[in-house]
């Protein structure tokens, strides 16, 4: 035999030997805080002591049945009277699945082999064929967490009974213990995995047994029992009798443990040290259902999904913040009327194609909204290649920032952002004069748009005229520099709320000083507005801009674009051919339905066949323009028109033509100063 069984078997023998010298009368006690030492109880079936400390019962298999008794007999009858007894110990079930099995008891039984003792519900005290028999000699506290088909008086699958012989109780509560402040009952779950702490009392005087239940974290017993019963314990105990627990498990499994006990007779039981609790082991995770594998599926599927879509969100993110960052040049710095491209970029939307305008062969027009000032502007974006050319633009179109007129689109601000320049202007509700005149639902070249362009009249069409031809007079001559246009056209001609003309687009534009020769540039323009004199020179002049204003003309007065898209007519060979034939006015938009002044609609059709001569020095000046429009000078035309070969006409030749004098003023024509000319 080894040392330690010999030791414990000495432990053994003293236990016995004290308890049969104590008199019946006395009084026994032990405790156990934990049962790392605890050689005097005695196991059986499934019973075992953890390294740990934890009296374990039953593990998580089923079918099993476990018992723990003190070694030694306790006497608990003096003079054929049930002596006053007190025990507290702390348990925990733990649970494997959602629902286990079945329970633990503390016992009083005659023998600590319990004949006849089955699992499951039976709890491994007695079985389905001795239940009721009063030779078992069987008093538990059955703290069970299955309600066994109503057969044995249970309230619910969790619940703390009373057995007397039988598995039957005698009184079933619900696990619960009441508040000692205002006497509230909170259910204990008895499977949670938790140390519940178990109080029973029974007073051999008055028969009554106590029985107390409470979570093992609330440290104090709580004063009012769960269970308060008078029972007369005598036909069941013996004169010794031994103490201790039974558990067992059947179809549903459950871990029992004990984790610390104390006992007296004749007395109040000792407190448990709560601190000095051992450990259990956790339960295993239950297998994964169908349904729980699916959604964790889903929920990976998900959280796949999200990172996924996060990281490209911050790819994105990434991408615009980068696109969106400006790395300025010092001469930029030089410039004024700089705005930010973060800024622009917002207002446009990211240049949404919903807030697209128009497009042509110099860029784009988006509609924008500042977020600062909370104005509409219209926002052309252009592409070019090459540094040096683009700071030669900027430097230009900084210049072209400070010019202010009615009858300009007035050029609010401009931004590089790498090979793009950007450029803001007003926006103009109107649209376009193109719009207006051939129905074009587009913006143009333009920075605004018109969504339903209507029919202009002829008042509207000569005011609109006035207007460009006053913006063209202050390019020329009333700005510091002379300011060639070099793309004067009707897509050009911006229409504001009150259809007031301006003329924008400059990115064509070029600058001089006065008195200077124009630079050689190549060769841009609009074809049917491009004056012929440039594809020789390669020089842009006031000359050209007047070339083009000479084309607006006609195209105005007969709602005819300058080259004809199907025929390949040309509008000023067109309208010549008529004024040979004395028949000019027939050279009018048809669509005006005779609602025009003959000699206003003579005067724009003359003024647009000077304009468009060959030679540029035969062609007026803007200014001269001017003034025969507002009828502050008089045209002269001889009776014989000379045309050369190459669509010359000589403008000193022209013979006179009489002003209505409802036209001296622009701003004062009238409807009705009108009159049909058929």
């Amino acid at each position: 035999m080894s040392l330690e069984s010999s030791i414990a078997l000495l432990r053994h023998l003293t236990v016995l030997t004290l308890v049969a010298l104590v008199p019946s009368s006395a009084a026994l006690s032990f405790i156990y805080n934990g049962f790392q030492h605890a050689a005097d109880l005695s196991l059986d079936g499934s019973a075992s002591i953890l390294r740990g400390g934890a009296l374990q019962l039953t593990n998580d298999s089923n079918n099993l049945m476990g018992h723990a008794f003190f070694a030694a007999p306790v006497p608990m009858l003096v003079n054929k009277a049930v002596i006053s007894f007190s025990t507290a110990f702390v348990f925990d079930i733990v649970t494997v699945g959602r629902s286990g099995g079945h329970g633990l008891a503390f016992v009083v039984a005659a023998s600590k082999v319990l004949p006849g003792a089955s699992d499951e519900q039976y709890l491994g005290l007695l079985g389905k064929g001795n239940l009721g028999n009063s030779s078992n000699h069987v008093f538990a506290v059955e703290l069970d967490t299955v309600q066994a088909n109503g057969l044995l008086n249970e309230t619910n699958a969790n619940h703390v009974g009373v057995d007397l012989n039988s598995l039957v109780s005698n009184v079933s509560e619900p696990a619960a213990y009441f508040t000692d402040d205002d006497g509230r009952s909170v259910s204990v779950p008895l499977g949670s995995a938790q140390p519940i702490q178990a109080w029973v009392d029974y007073d051999g005087s008055a028969k009554v047994l106590n029985v107390t239940i409470a979570p093992a974290s609330l440290q104090t017993r709580p004063r009012r029992p769960l269970i308060s019963q008078v029972i007369d314990l005598s036909p069941i105990f013996k004169e010794d009798m031994y103490v201790g627990f039974s558990a067992a498990t059947g179809k549903l499994a459950s871990s029992h443990y004990v984790l610390a006990w104390s006992f007296r007779t004749d007395g109040v039981a000792q407190a448990i040290d709560l601190s000095r609790l051992p450990k259990v082991p956790k339960a295993p995770a239950p297998p994964p259902s169908t349904s729980t594998i699916i959604k964790i599926v889903a929920l990976s599927c998900a959280a796949t999904l999200v990172m996924v879509v996060a990281a490209i969100g911050a790819a994105f993110w990434l991408r615009r913040r980068a696109a969106l960052a400006e790395t300025l040049e010092e001469w930029e710095l030089d410039h004024p009327h700089r705005l930010p491209y973060k800024e622009l970029y917002k207002a446009t939307k990211g240049f949404k194609n919903s807030e697209l305008l128009g497009a042509g062969g110099f860029g784009q027009v988006y509609r924008g909204v500042l977020r600062r000032s909370g104005n509409t502007v219209a926002i052309r974006r252009i592409s070019s290649n090459g540094s040096q050319g683009m700071r030669e633009f900027v430097a230009e179109v900084a210049s072209l920032g400070r010019m202010r007129h009615r009858n300009l689109v007035e050029l609010r601000g401009w931004c590089k952002h790498g090979q793009d320049l950007l450029l803001v202007y007003d926006f103009m509700p109107n649209g376009s004069l193109e719009a207006h005149l051939f129905g074009s639902a587009g913006a143009g070249a333009g920075v605004g748009v018109s969504p339903s362009p209507a029919l202009l009249t002829w008042e509207q069409r000569l005011r609109i005229l006035r207007g460009v031809a006053s913006g063209l007079v202050y390019l020329h001559e009333g700005w510091e520099q002379v300011v060639v246009h070099r793309d004067v056209k009707a897509s050009n001609v911006l229409l504001g709320a009150d259809m007031s003309a301006r003329l924008g687009d400059f990115g064509l534009a070029r600058l001089y000083e006065h008195g200077a020769e124009p630079a050689t540039t190549r060769v841009v323009g609009t074809l049917g507005y491009m004056a012929p004199e440039l594809t020789v020179t390669g020089k842009a002049t006031t000359a050209s801009d007047v070339f083009g204003f000479g084309g607006l003309l006609l195209e105005v007065a007969s709602g005819r674009r300058p080259i004809d898209p199907i025929t390949g007519v040309n509008l000023v060979r067109w309208v010549r051919d008529h004024g040979v034939k004395g028949d000019l006015v027939r050279a009018v938009d048809e669509r005006l339905d005779g609602w025009y002044d003959k000699e206003e609609v003579r005067l724009v059709l003359w003024l647009g066949l000077a304009c468009s001569q060959w030679r540029p020095e035969a062609r007026p000046s803007m200014r001269q323009v001017c003034q025969y429009l507002n009828g502050e000078e008089e045209m002269q035309e001889d009776a014989v028109l000379v045309f050369s070969d190459v669509d010359s006409i000589d403008f000193g030749s022209l013979t006179s033509l009489t002003w209505s004098s409802s036209c001296q003023s622009c701003a004062t024509m009238s409807a009705g100063s009108l009159r049909r000319g058929r």
